[in-house]
């Protein structure tokens, strides 16, 4: 049997209009009316195969409508989800907009026709970008509200975020606050309660409206939800307001809404508002509700619709008679059928606009512009002490820059730092730096590897520039939503008027002798398969320095790999290079001339290759090593100078050989520089399994120096 829940029945009287004005009663009655009529728009245009898909608003209007009168737009930051059509034409998206998005136009200020329609963006009135995953948003709201915080003790970060590209459309206000919304089903996800962790126990300004239309697609809420209730849920975090109302009454919505915002206005924390909606139609035209919804489910339904409601409601209380509100909704399917017209006469976009905003159009990692001398000074540092240091210097030069992760403050409690050496971080890369620029740049957080990401999201589409660190590649995988449907897709999904330049410092690889399975792993190839991310993945001490200033100063996210293995070697070490040295994105370091073999190869390898070079050499074999450093994008012209040079390679790499980063590599030589070829091209790398614990397992599965050696050997022979 199914479980009914009580919804609140509103109460007029007291107030009767809730101080609204007679105009401001019409207006959020026209807007609800636009709404679903723009739903029922792109319905036929659907039908008539016009448009390529349709997810509909109806039955949420009256709680969104209110929603956005009492938001500000350009100055809160809006993160929507897919029913938020009345929300966005309240905050100022047009009707013809909307339609832009549906028929997939150059002009979609949305997108630019990338998206599905009703996937709001506008830059405008502060509404990010919207993806088709359900509950990512949360953690990004979370980062926006963390950066409405951080601005506000932090001048001069907004000051630079504004003259940074895209700045020119970032704000602060002292009073704004961060929206963000999705259906109940949503709840379910892990980012939303990892969100309400994370904003209640920094009570950041953020307003969660929860559209309970008792349905996830096909699945009921007393299956998706545990009680039936989200609210009730939710009740004992701590500092969170939490209320519940009736969605489809526009008045009892506004006053539930306005005492929640109220709330997060004056920084007492977040609020939660839990409304119960309806669904009309179809989750979407892909879908037919008469298969799980029995026609006494629909009728009771059709009865709480709120146009029908609220135009009753109208007439009753002499707001507006019958005449007047035919004569609204004449005007509003006029002004729907003439933006209709004007969105199928748009122009759609053009198909070689598929390459524009991949990546930062203002900033290119890969230019001369990166190629810096360095400037020495100071005692060799290892890796991870360059990692620190350049952290540091960066921290100096751009107060937008705060660093974050698991472990990587010196002491939360910062009251202990006075009896405490200090953590910073589990390898010591950010050691010091919280005793220098506060807890408000350098902090700790939740163990919550999707909300790390996340929150970096949120807070560069703001404008800031986060550092943000997973502890171990090995643990990053809950990420992989937020980094691959998010971070990497943001600027293209918005047409360029949204960006996410997050850097997000990672410790991989394996040769631990210890490490085992979820200590070693590495899977970079994984991450280069993603557009719009750079990866990098120095060796030695001077690239972690010049690659992860460049990873800070350029304008596109970046993986920043960081092997364990290197990052305390002495044979890698170097002086400081100084606070402007960089390295270009996509530029190979030649390690070692040679003449008859070419090892191409980077991060842990690099080292192997350089000792089974000297035994070649001692043998009368000249070696050639190139250590890409850059894997994404990697430096073909030093590759294909280097192949046309030897005649054979040998690609080395610690992944796994089957489906590797180093297939790329050789099927590309083979693709291209056939001719140039005296023998097959040759993959070392680990077999396919996993990493043991035991070093004799490990050196069995990872690729060794006798193993490049080996190689070599068998390609002179050939």
């Amino acid at each position: 049997m199914a479980v009914q829940t009580r919804v609140k029945v509103a109460k007029l009287e007291a107030p009767r209009h809730q101080g609204l004005d007679r105009e401001t009663l019409i207006r959020i009655y026209r807007t609800m009316y636009l709404s679903r009529r723009l739903d029922d728009r792109e319905i036929q245009l659907k039908r008539q195969n016009k448009i390529y898909f349709q997810i509909s608003s109806a039955g949420h209007e009256a709680v969104t409508t209110v929603a956005g009168l009492l938001l500000r737009p350009g100055v809160d930051w809006i993160y929507p989800y897919y029913r938020d059509r009345a929300l966005c034409l309240t905050l100022g998206v047009t009707p013809l907009e909307t339609l832009l998005q549906a028929v997939g136009a150059k002009d979609d200020p949305s997108s630019g026709g990338r998206q599905m329609p009703s996937h709001w963006g506008h830059q405008k009135f502060n509404i990010v970008s919207k993806s088709s995953c359900t509950g990512t948003q949360f953690v990004q709201a979370v980062g926006a509200a963390e950066a409405t915080l951080y601005y506000g003790h932090h001048p001069k970060a907004l000051a630079q975020a504004q003259k940074a590209p895209l700045g020119e459309s970032l704000d602060h206000d002292p009073e704004e606050i961060v929206y963000v919304s999705s259906g109940d089903g949503a709840t379910s996800e892990g980012e939303f309660w990892e969100s309400l962790n994370a904003a209640c126990a920094k009570k950041l300004p953020l307003f969660y409206l929860i559209e309970d239309n008792g349905y996830a697609i096909s699945v009921p809420v007393e299956v998706q939800t545990a009680g039936g209730s989200i609210s009730k849920l939710v009740r004992n975090f701590p500092n969170l307001h939490v209320a519940e109302c009736d969605g489809t009454d526009p008045l009892e919505s506004y006053s539930v809404c306005k005492e929640a915002i109220l709330y997060v206005r004056e920084r007492r924390g977040p609020a939660l508002v839990h409304a119960h909606v309806t669904r009309p139609y179809s989750h979407s035209l892909s879908d037919d509700e008469k298969l799980y919804k029995t026609a006494e489910e629909r009728e009771g339904e059709a009865r709480r619709d709120p146009l029908s409601k609220f135009a009753l409601f109208l007439i009753r209380e002499a707001v507006m008679d019958q005449k007047e509100i035919e004569a609204l909704e004449a005007e509003v399917d006029r002004e729907v059928r003439e933006a209709g017209d004007q969105a199928l006469a748009a122009a759609p976009p053009e198909a070689s606009s598929v390459y524009s905003n991949v990546y930062s159009p203002d900033v290119d990692p890969t230019s001369p512009y990166f190629s810096a001398e360095p400037k020495f000074h100071g005692g060799p540092k290892t890796m991870v002490e360059m990692v620190a240091a350049t952290l540091q210097d960066e921290m100096a030069r751009d107060e937008r820059i705060t660093v974050f992760g698991e472990d990587v403050a010196d002491a939360s409690r910062e009251e202990n730092l006075r009896d405490v050496k200090g953590k910073g971080g589990v390898f010591k890369a950010t050691a010091g730096l919280q005793r220098k620029y506060g807890a408000d740049r350098v902090f700790n957080t939740p163990l919550a590897e999707a909300s790390i990401v996340g929150r970096a999201i949120g807070m560069a589409t703001r404008g800031m520039k986060p550092v943000a660190e997973i502890q171990f590649f090995d643990y990053i995988w809950p990420a992989m939503m937020q980094i691959r449907d998010e971070l990497c897709v943001m600027r293209w999904r918005s047409d360029g008027k949204f960006k996410s330049p997050v850097v997000i410092r990672v410790a991989i690889g394996g040769y631990l002798t210890g490490g085992a399975v979820y200590h070693s792993q590495s899977g970079e190839s994984i991450f280069t398969h993603c557009p719009g991310l750079r990866v990098v993945m120095p060796s030695t001490a001077l690239d972690v320095a010049g690659l992860l200033r460049t990873a800070i100063r350029c304008d596109d996210p970046v993986m920043f790999l960081e092997h364990k293995h290197l990052y305390r070697q002495p044979y890698n070490r170097s002086e400081y290079p100084g606070s402007d040295y960089t390295v270009p994105f996509g530029k190979a370091r030649l390690v070692k001339e040679g003449s008859q073999v070419s090892i191409i190869t980077y991060g842990a390898v690099v080292h192997r290759a350089e000792v089974a070079a000297a035994a070649l050499e001692r043998n009368g074999v000249s070696v050639e090593i190139i250590d890409l450093r850059s894997l994404s994008p990697y430096d073909w012209d030093a590759i294909a100078a280097s192949v046309r040079k030897t005649h054979r390679v040998v690609v080395a790499y610690e992944d796994m050989m089957s489906w590797g980063y180093g297939a790329e590599i050789a099927a590309r030589i083979a693709e291209e520089l056939f001719e140039e070829l005296d023998a097959p091209v040759k993959r070392v790398a680990a077999i396919d399994t996993f990493c043991g614990y035991h070093p004799k397992l490990e050196d069995a599965i990872l690729p060794q120096t006798d193993d490049i050696t080996a190689a070599v050997t068998k390609l002179l022979e050939y």
